[in-house]
This record gives structure tokens, C-alpha cells and sequence, in this order.
């Protein structure tokens, strides 16, 4: 029966991919959206303009769905490293299980603990008080995502451990093991990333409203924020990520001559492959257009500086290169983009056309997901580059596998797909749903479901819904 299904291996792979990209979505998103609400209120606290208020009250609660479809979606990856990967729960399991418990009770806690009073706190408690609740929420999404990059980190550059003689990895340094080479890198590069999506949301939906009506102070304020968020953040996640890039070299050579195509040496300087088509069985790089000695460049700061290939590593080593490939160039493509789109809102700044250009309003309108894509393709790349190992170097994807049989896996691989398209994208298009209404002046904050009627205090139906859904 298990010839009419792939293999167990890479059904497990491909289930643990598929909800990881679901699941990153949301943290990305609310994590932005967290800082962005910290910012709104900051505003308000010292200008006192309402429009900061209302702004506030309005991504609240979009912030709510998101954050709560983020938990649900991550719930189920803790569950795999049981069902589908036990063989590594068990290896790391000493390093990895400490560092996801400290994201639960130093970031998840904090969240959750001040969360109702962020959401629902306004009228109820001073607005300085409040205000720290909403800091408390804002500082709790940076830190799950320290706590886990921190993970990957030492997953892509582990170091802090030894190898006990039943082969798990034992910790011996906690700051070595947290502090991994890659770990400020990868975690600047990520917060980036979560603010430029962000931005790109808010800015998609402030010109949404702003193409209706070009005098609403609220998308007017949304659209101007940003895109000044654009212009600074943008150049500065080029820089980010080449300093990434660097580093990457440095500790993981292999995934970034797969970033780069290059299946051959170099002696004497690398060009920079725009595109083409990699052949993993070839082991080559058809109808390439690269610059001639750009790679090299780019990467080692001179022009004639040599780069190794992939020739020199045994094919068994090498990961998947068109995957690598291909996302690599999405997340590089868009993030230029970001940066076009940021200095063209300041170039109409300038000229004092910032809202009334359609053309402007409509490309950051198509904007609005690019930043989901970016992350999604700069999570493929990081993640199919370290292949064929789970922990780089020491413990391959192949040997890390739970001893499930793939009709087993294609069945929970098919019950996850139907019930993850159904639940988020019912959560999706509610969220769609209260970014498709107009920022207004003195906008509603949002109300949690008091089942009044039990109390004989709902008169019915016709009063309408809980302010979180208007």
C-alpha cells in the first residue's frame, strides 16, 4: 500500500513546510502590528490627536486576529516535533526544549497577560497604565521571536553543546548555545522583515480608502506612516541582509553557493547570476545571465576574490538548489521593490502628491502582501539551504524522522491542508473584512462577547454584533 504514496521523509518534510509557512504569516504580521500599536498610542499620549486614538482602535483589532490565528497555527508545529520528528525531539530535544519553554513563559505569558487589557482596557484603565500594557504586548512579540530564532539560530550554527554516547546534544554553554553566530543577524533580519510587512499592509490599506476618499484624515495618516517606514527601514534590510549574506558564507558556504547557482568553482572571481535554470542532476546552471565577477564582489568585497562551488562538495551534501535558487531571488526581487515603492512615496512627498496619485496608491495597494511572500520565500531559503541537515553538520533530516509510515502522514498531511485553507481563511476574510471599512473619527474600540442575554440584559438580535467586528 505505502508504494501508491511518496516517501515517509518527505511527506513529514513537506507537512512540517506547509504548516510553517501558515504559521509564520501571523507572527510576522503581529509583530509588526504590536510595535505599530505601541507607536499609535505613544503619538496620542503626547500629541493628544485623535486620529492616533482611532488608528489605534482600528488595528487593534485587526492585531487580535491575527495574534490569535498565529497561537493556533504554532500549536500544531509543537505537536510534530512528536508525531514526525521524535528522532530529533529525543537527539535536541536537552538544548531545544528549554529554549521554546523560556518563549512560553517569557514572551507568550506576557502577551496573553496583557492583552485583555490592551484590547479592552481603554475606558478602564488610566491612559499610562493602558499604554504599558500595550508596551507589555509590543515587548512580548520581540521576545518569542528571540527565544525562537534563537532556535533556528543554533539549528543553522550550533555551537554550546557536546554529544553524549546516546548521541544527544547536552548543553555546556546557555550563552553559546543562545548567542549563536548567526543569531544577531538572523533576528535583526526578521524584526525588519515583520515591520516591512507591516508597513506594507497598512500602507495597501490606507491607499485602499485613500483611492475613495482623499481627504479621510485616518488613511491619510496610515498611508504617510507607512511609507516613511518604507523609506528608513528598507535600505537599512538591503544592509541587513548583506551583512546576513556574509555571515551566511562564513558559517554555512554550501547554502549560499546554492542562493547563488554556483554548481561550479570560481578561481578567479564569480559573476552574479541574475537567473537561469539549476539542474540538480546536471549539476549545472542552464541558460544562466549572470554579471561577470559581481558574486565575488558582493560577497568577498573584490572582484577577482575566488568562490568555490558547488564541485566541491559531495552531491549528497548538497540541498535542493532550484528551491534554494528561486525563493532566494523572490525575497531579494521584492525587497527591492519595497525600496522603489518607499522612495517613490517620498519623491510625492516632495512634491507634495503623496495622496493624490492613483498610480501611487494603486501599486502600494498591490504591494500590500508582498511582504508575506518575502517572508514565506526568505523562510524557504534558510530553511531548504540547510539541507539535508536539521542540525547543521551533525544530525541529518534523514535520521531525525519519526518511524511513521507515509499512508499515516498523507492522511494528516490531507486533514491538515482542508482544515487549515478553511479555518484561516474564514480568519483572513474576516480580518479582509475590518481592514475593508473606513478609518473614522471617534472609532469604536473593541468589546469582548458578553453573553448579555442569559442576564435578561439583551433585548435581541437587532442590536448588531460586538464592536470587534464593525
Amino acid at each position: 500500500m505505502s508504494s501508491f504514496f511518496p516517501d515517509a521523509l518527505l511527506l513529514a518534510r513537506f507537512q512540517f513546510a506547509f504548516t510553517v509557512a501558515f504559521h509564520i504569516i501571523f507572527p510576522a504580521f503581529s509583530i509588526g502590528v504590536a510595535s505599530y500599536l505601541a507607536v499609535l498610542e505613544g503619538l496620542w499620549l503626547l500629541t493628544k490627536r485623535q486620529v492616533y486614538m482611532d488608528l489605534f482602535k482600528y488595528w487593534v483589532k485587526i492585531f487580535a486576529i491575527a495574534f490569535g490565528m498565529g497561537v493556533v497555527s504554532g500549536l500544531v508545529m509543537s505537536y510534530q516535533f512528536g508525531t514526525n520528528w521524535s528522532v530529533f525531539s529525543d537527539k535536541a530535544g536537552p538544548v531545544v526544549g528549554p529554549l521554546m519553554a523560556y518563549e512560553v513563559l517569557s514572551a507568550f505569558f506576557l502577551e496573553a497577560g496583557f492583552l485583555g487589557v490592551m484590547l479592552f482596557g481603554t475606558t478602564k484603565v488610566g491612559p499610562r497604565l493602558h499604554y504599558v500594557a500595550t508596551l507589555a504586548v509590543a515587548i512580548g512579540t520581540f521576545f518569542s521571536a528571540f527565544w525562537i530564532l534563537a532556535v533556528n539560530s543554533w539549528m543553522q550554527t550550533p555551537q554550546g553543546f557536546s554529544i553524549n554516547e546516546v548521541g544527544q546534544f547536552v548543553p555546556e554553554s546557555w550563552l553559546a548555545i543562545i548567542f549563536t553566530p548567526s543569531f544577531p543577524y538572523r533576528l535583526v533580519h526578521m524584526l525588519i522583515a515583520a515591520y516591512l510587512t507591516t508597513a506594507l499592509v497598512v500602507g495597501a490599506v490606507g491607499a485602499w480608502h485613500l483611492l475613495r476618499d482623499h481627504d479621510n484624515v485616518g488613511a491619510r495618516t496610515m498611508f504617510s506612516m507607512a511609507m516613511w517606514m518604507l523609506v528608513i527601514v528598507g535600505p537599512i534590510q538591503v544592509l541587513a541582509g548583506d551583512a546576513h549574506g556574509l555571515n551566511t558564507l562564513e558559517h554555512q558556504p554550501v547554502k549560499i553557493m546554492a542562493m547563488e547557482g554556483h554548481y561550479e568553482s570560481h578561481p578567479d572571481g564569480a559573476p552574479l547570476y541574475l537567473f537561469g535554470l539549476p539542474d540538480q542532476q546536471a549539476g549545472e546552471l542552464k541558460y544562466a545571465l549572470g554579471i561577470p565577477h559581481l558574486g565575488s564582489l558582493i560577497l568577498k568585497h573584490d572582484l577577482n576574490a575566488p568562490m568555490e562551488g558547488l564541485d566541491t562538495v559531495p552531491r549528497e551534501l548538497w540541498p535542493p538548489v532550484p528551491v534554494v535558487f528561486w525563493s532566494f531571488r523572490v525575497m531579494v526581487g521584492l525587497g527591492f521593490l519595497m525600496v522603489g515603492l518607499g522612495a517613490w512615496a517620498l519623491l510625492s512627498r516632495l512634491f507634495g502628491k503623496l495622496y493624490s496619485q492613483p498610480l501611487l496608491l494603486r501599486t502600494a495597494l498591490l504591494m500590500g502582501p508582498a511582504g508575506f511572500i518575502a517572508v514565506v520565500a526568505g523562510w524557504i531559503t534558510t530553511e531548504v539551504g540547510r539541507q539535508p541537515y536539521t542540525v547543521y553538520g551533525h544530525l541529518l533530516t534523514a535520521d531525525s524522522a519519526s518511524p511513521v509510515a507515509a499512508p499515516a502522514l498523507a492522511a494528516s498531511l490531507i486533514a491538515f491542508v482542508l482544515i487549515y485553507f478553511a479555518v484561516f481563511a474564514a480568519g483572513t476574510f474576516y480580518m479582509l473584512r475590518l481592514m475593508g471599512h473606513a478609518p473614522q473619527t471617534d472609532e469604536p474600540e473593541p468589546s469582548p462577547a458578553v453573553p448579555k442575554r442569559a442576564a435578561g440584559l439583551m433585548p435581541g438580535p437587532a442590536e448588531g454584533p460586538s464592536n470587534l467586528s464593525r
